[in-house]
């Protein structure tokens, strides 16, 4: 049975041009049930909030995060051909990209009725690509709609208020009828994966901030130059930007899939991100509840995890970083990982292409451990200089108040898939 109904507005929404989604796309923040109360724009709708249907949901939270079949890896590297490169951590593709198939982050999201995470960071493929290299979009969201997983009920408690919300987003964020998907990337991972990375092609690190190298770091002479070294502020600044574009592209796809489905809604970062980890201080704002610590040496709380649902590669989720190593090792090179052989994949010969990356040896593992133990012992946290649990970008999708924008714009503020949304995915119901 197809779990996606042949309504008029999923068949715009399958055809809707590219280019269309690309150059119409725009922040329409005014939602149905909204007010702006003063200003050039004081208005207040006169249509009832309505909430996003579970179709459009599951729709917007798929273009965010969903599983898109498996990741093809990189083919080649110079310096161990002729091992292919055995960078990543997931053997799925998802809707965005990341650093070398790193993919440390995961998806959640916020309604009236909950808190939700869409556990897709190690799923496999949903299903084999058809024949002309399409999708099967049923199977696409029915996939996610399978990997969701509820946190909590009612809606995430970040108020709409000073100081947890940005001024300017006071009166549209979080509110009932709208619904926020919010990636959280696991920057110790990245931070680790980054480590394995560098001491693959001939780096260790150096402690620029006291100038000295890693102590005992000589003692791996045997496989790498220790005299050749990447500061710790850049490395970690570098896996800094690389996982914030991870997070960007996520939002950034849900937002060309607000155009073609018609809905408003807008990507943003005007929202505190440690309150929505959990580290507000304040308890009536729990936000996702992450568990954290806090040092005199450091600028900000440290968000590192929520038990059972995404905990970092770092203490106290796991008791010192030679643990976490291993536990990323076998998430690599163990059963379902990107280089495990057997892991069903794209190829012909799906075992020979996975059997041909190299596992991380017992001598690499404790040159990796080694590095990251430094830094969690120099600096009472890991990564050293940025948080372990990093978020920067929203989406809030919700439904368009045409009035207003009819009220105040010239023609065209808004999409044909816009003017025609509630006649094509909500025939029934009353404005």
């Amino acid at each position: 049975m197809k779990t996606v109904p042949e309504n008029l507005g999923f068949k715009d929404m399958a055809a809707f041009p590219l280019l269309e989604a690309l150059l119409g796309r725009r922040s329409r923040r005014f939602f149905m049930g909204a007010e702006i109360p003063d200003g050039v724009f004081a208005y207040a709708s006169k249509r009832s909030p309505l909430p996003l249907s579970e179709l459009e949901k599951m729709l917007v939270v798929s273009a965010c995060g969903g599983n898109t079949a498996w990741n093809n890896l990189i083919y080649r590297a110079k310096r161990y051909a002729p091992h292919i490169s055995n960078y990543a951590g997931s053997a799925g593709g998802r809707t965005f990209p990341s650093a070398a198939g790193f993919h440390t982050s995961q998806t959640f999201f916020t309604d009236d009725d909950g808190v939700y995470m869409l556990d897709m960071r190690d799923a496999p493929s949903f299903g084999p690509m058809l024949q002309d290299g399409s999708l099967n979009l049923d199977a696409f969201v029915e996939n996610v709609r399978k990997r969701v997983r509820r946190i909590s009920q009612g809606r995430l408690k970040v108020p709409s208020e000073v100081p947890y919300t940005e001024a300017h987003n006071t009166w549209v964020f979080n509110k009932p009828s709208t619904l926020v998907v919010f990636p959280v990337g696991d920057l110790a991972q990245h931070v680790l994966l980054n480590i394995c990375y560098m001491l693959q092609n001939g780096l260790v690190l150096h402690d620029d901030i006291n100038g000295r190298p890693i102590p005992g770091i000589e003692r791996f002479g045997d496989i790498v130059d220790v005299k050749s070294t990447w500061p710790i502020t850049f490395m970690e600044q570098w896996s800094l930007s690389e996982i914030t574009v991870e997070l960007a592209t996520s939002c950034y796809a849900g937002t060309l899939m607000l155009q073609a489905m018609g809905l408003g809604g807008w990507m943003f970062n005007g929202v505190d991100a440690f309150s929505v980890l959990g580290a507000s201080g304040n308890p009536e704002v729990p936000g996702l509840g992450f568990r954290y610590d806090a040092d005199e040496r450091w600028p900000y709380p440290n968000p590192t995890g929520l038990e059972g649902v995404m905990e970092g590669y770092c203490p106290p989720h796991y008791p010192d970083m030679r643990s976490a190593v291993e536990a990323l090792c076998e998430r690599k090179f163990g059963p379902g990982g990107p280089y495990h052989p057997g892991t069903p994949g794209p190829w012909k010969d799906s075992r020979r292409v996975r059997s041909a990356a190299q596992a991380h040896d017992e001598r690499f593992r404790e040159c990796v451990a080694h590095q990251a133990q430094y830094l969690f012992d120099a600096f009472g946290k890991f990564p050293a200089t940025v948080p372990s649990m990093f978020m920067i970008m929203y989406l809030q999708a919700h439904h368009l108040d045409p009035d207003f924008y009819d009220a105040f714009y010239e023609p065209g503020s808004y999409l044909r898939t816009h003017a025609m949304h509630m006649a094509n995915w909500h025939p029934d119901a009353k404005e």
